[in-house]
């Protein structure tokens, strides 16, 4: 099943960078963003996660917090997070089981050679827990600041 606007987000249980567990019921009730990348410390992903960053402040003054999600373990996002200062809280699907059920794992191809991996997308989720708004194969350039003018006239609504 892809996303959509207008459907439910499914259902999830996830680690963070901390090893807590993170579910969809702790996260509903307030609007969230919940970005999909594909490797920590890659040049794309590394921009998205500081730009994401940056914005912080205007986020958490909306109540809307940000969630990066890939595939990679938690130790691997702790180190990311130390070495890039980011401010983001990073889940990890490491069975992609989300990410499958999300759409978001996807045949890719690069120089001829197919494999599997993240599609790059941002979710704006509603505080009922469906998807307000669907970024698909995000370009990382200006990506946050579109993200942030899309909540902040959702939480406005």
């Amino acid at each position: 099943m892809a996303l959509a606007e207008g459907s439910a987000l499914p259902d999830f249980s996830l680690p963070d960078q901390t090893g807590a567990t993170v579910t969809l019921a702790d996260l509903k009730g307030k609007p969230f963003v919940l970005y999909f990348y594909p490797k920590d410390d890659t040049s794309g992903c590394t921009s998205e996660a500081i730009a994401f960053s940056g914005l912080t402040s205007d986020f958490d003054a909306l109540g809307v917090p940000v969630i990066g999600m890939s595939p990679d373990p938690v130790k691997k996002h702790v180190k990311f997070i130390e070495k890039h200062d980011l401010k983001v809280r990073l889940l990890s699907d490491e069975e992609k089981i989300f990410l499958e059920a999300c759409g978001v794992w996807v045949e890719k191809s690069m120089y001829g050679k197919k494999y599997m991996g993240v599609e790059r997308t941002t979710v704006l989720v509603s505080a009922d827990g469906t998807v307000a708004k669907l970024w698909s194969k995000v370009k990382v350039p200006g990506h946050a600041e579109a993200v942030l003018e899309a909540a902040k006239a959702h939480s406005s609504s």
